[in-house]
């Protein structure tokens, strides 16, 4: 396993703010705003990123065409299997971390019209940026803002911008 990029604490204090359009409330509540968005936008492709949001969209029937989760829930709480996938792809992404491997997953999944779910031993979080990067424009990717709601993010030119302003202040490691 090949880390890429490492979470600087400049960026682990920005990250902590949503780095798209925050919907609040409850699932029932998020859930049907992000329906009516996607009615609305019709965005070529969702990915959700995390446990619960991924959960979450799935019972509301909303399947992203990428789904990528850890099984944990603000670091402690074991998470049930989501439904089945066409594909199921496991990669290691230490927690801090983004890794060539993970990257590279993410990446084919996008690329493909399969159904995928990217199964994460560490931390799926900063992995966000790297959907946000190669998602198709347009496309909505998805994760939960804990006790507040969801963050939608819209994959378009500047969040890609962004996304590689990001990357390249993230320490690249020798490892």
């Amino acid at each position: 396993m090949k880390i890429e990029y490492t979470l600087t604490p400049r960026l682990r204090i920005f990250l902590k703010d949503p780095f798209g359009t925050l919907i609040k409330g409850t699932p029932q509540e998020t859930m049907s705003a992000l329906k009516e968005l996607i009615d609305k936008e019709a965005p070529p492709r969702l990915v959700s990123i995390g446990d619960v949001v991924s959960k979450n969209l799935h019972e509301f029937a909303i399947h992203p065409q990428l789904t990528v989760i850890d099984f944990i829930s603000l670091r402690n709480q074991a998470m049930p299997k989501l439904p089945p996938a066409d594909r199921i792809v496991c990669v290691d992404n230490p927690q801090g971390t983004i890794t060539i491997e993970a990257i590279k997953a993410i990446r084919e999944a996008l690329d493909s019209n399969s159904h995928t779910h990217l199964e994460v031993k560490g931390e799926e979080d900063l992995l966000t940026l790297i959907a946000v990067l190669y998602a198709p424009e347009n496309s909505f990717i998805i994760y939960g803002q804990p006790h507040l709601g969801i963050v939608v993010v819209k994959a378009v030119p500047e969040k890609k911008e962004q996304v590689k302003q990001f990357l390249n202040e993230m320490k690249v490691s020798k490892s």
